[in-house]
Formats: structure tokens, C-alpha cells, sequence
């Protein structure tokens, strides 16, 4: 059974309406900014219909890659780097939990009021469950960490240190940049959207060009640029 085309009743080729979601969400741009970028390759869209259709099509587009992903990281369960990191909603503080495999790879984000024990437990059920139970936990000295992996039987497999969770602690940094030009959040639900929808972009083209030679970091980024262009065809 065919599935039903998701760009139907669009005025915008479905081609815009994905470069307009990945310019917004995979660059530190504001809406009128991409409006703008848009306006001078002679596409004429308002910043409305662009935050209109990133909600649209932003989860859509994070799903088909996440499932893409997931079934080729087999491998990612070898290490995960667990962090938390401070965001405020209204002034008031909200803390974003994450786990990062060995080579960067954003598994899981979420969004939480607290950062105890039950808080923990919950971002680790729910990352276990996706991706299954990792060999190594690396955390930081957050006593949460020790009791939420006591309850799941895995507190032997957790590793501290002082700089064995950079890993983590780097990959908030694009998040951050993007959270200034949004001008932060206003309500959990939209963080935990957007952090989603971001993670799954970020992980699609991030190539560690520091890591790689010129032709390499220019095949991998085509390679993900095509594998967008694919997104959602019916």
C-alpha cells in the first residue's frame, strides 16, 4: 500500500519546504533569517509558513532518520556518555539530559524539572529501550547517575572521571548556539521538540571534518545531502 504524500496540498515543491527545515534547524538562523537567505535565492516565504512547516514536517523528517540510523548502530552500544546540561523556560531552570555514543552520535535528549534520581531513571529507561542496554555508562559525579543504574542492575558498568565525559560536554555546544538565536525557549514541550528534531539533523551531518581530509569530509557531506533530498518520498 502506497503511503500518502506528505507535501500534498503545498503551494512550495517539496524541495524548498526541506531546504527550509534544514536551514532552520541545522544552523544557528532565526526564521526571519532563513526568510531572508530564502528571499535571496529568489524563493518568496514568509518566517510564518517556515515555522509552520518545520513543525510539520521537523518530526517527520527526525523519525525517517532516526530509523534509519538506529538499524546501522549496532555498535553505539558499546559506550554512552551521559550529561545534563541547565536550560531556562521563563526564567525558570529545566535541565536536558543526554546520551552520546563513542563517536558523537546524539542517541537521546530529554527534558526534565529536576535532575534526581527519578529524573534519571526515566531518561535511562526510555534511552535503554530505543537502543538497548549500552557496556559502559559514562557519567559525571552526579550521585542520580549511581542510583538510577543500582535499580537497573548495571552500576558495575559506570565510569567517572574527570575528563572522560568530554565527549558529552562538547556536544551540547551546536544546542547552545542555536538556543541564542532562538532566543531561548518558552514552554518544556517546544524544547523537547526541537531538541529531538535537532538531535537527528546534527547526527545526519555531522562529519568531525577536523577528524577527516578534504575529499572525505566532501564525500560525507554530499552522501548526507542526498540522504535528506530522500527524506519522506512517497
Amino acid at each position: 500500500m502506497t503511503k500518502p504524500d506528505p507535501f500534498r496540498n503545498f503551494k512550495a515543491s517539496r524541495e524548498i519546504i526541506r531546504l527550509a527545515v534544514m536551514l532552520y534547524v541545522h544552523f544557528p538562523l532565526s526564521l526571519r533569517n532563513v526568510e531572508d537567505l530564502l528571499h535571496e535565492c529568489g524563493i518568496d516565504v514568509s518566517h510564518e509558513a517556515i515555522r509552520f512547516r518545520w513543525h510539520r514536517f521537523g518530526p517527520m523528517f527526525a523519525a525517517e532518520i532516526r530509523k534509519r540510523r538506529i538499524e546501522g548502530m549496532r555498535s553505539s552500544r558499546w559506550r554512552w556518555h551521559l550529561d545534563e546540561m541547565f536550560v531556562k523556560i521563563n526564567g525558570e531552570q529545566h535541565y536536558w539530559w543526554r546520551a552520546v555514543d563513542r563517536e558523537g552520535e546524539v542517541l537521546e535528549s530529554f527534558v526534565t524539572k529536576t535532575r534526581d534520581k527519578k529524573a534519571a531513571l526515566k531518561f535511562l529507561k526510555k534511552t535503554i529501550k530505543k537502543h538497548g542496554r549500552a557496556d559502559v555508562f559514562v557519567t559525571d559525579r552526579l550521585r542520580s547517575y549511581g542510583a538510577a543504574l543500582r535499580e537497573l542492575g548495571a552500576d558495575d558498568r559506570q565510569e567517572t572521571g574527570r575528563w572522560k565525559n568530554n565527549r558529552a560536554e562538547n556536544s551540547h555546544l551546536p544546542f547552545r548556539r542555536r538556543e541564542r538565536a532562538m532566543l531561548r525557549f518558552r514552554c518544556m514541550r517546544s524544547l523537547q521538540k526541537f531538541a529531538a528534531i535537532h538531535a537527528s539533523v546534527y547526527n545526519l551531518f555531522n562529519t568531525e571534518r577536523s577528524l577527516h581530509s578534504r575529499a572525505n569530509f566532501k564525500r560525507d557531506r554530499a552522501a548526507a545531502l542526498t540522504e535528506w533530498r530522500g527524506l519522506c518520498v512517497a
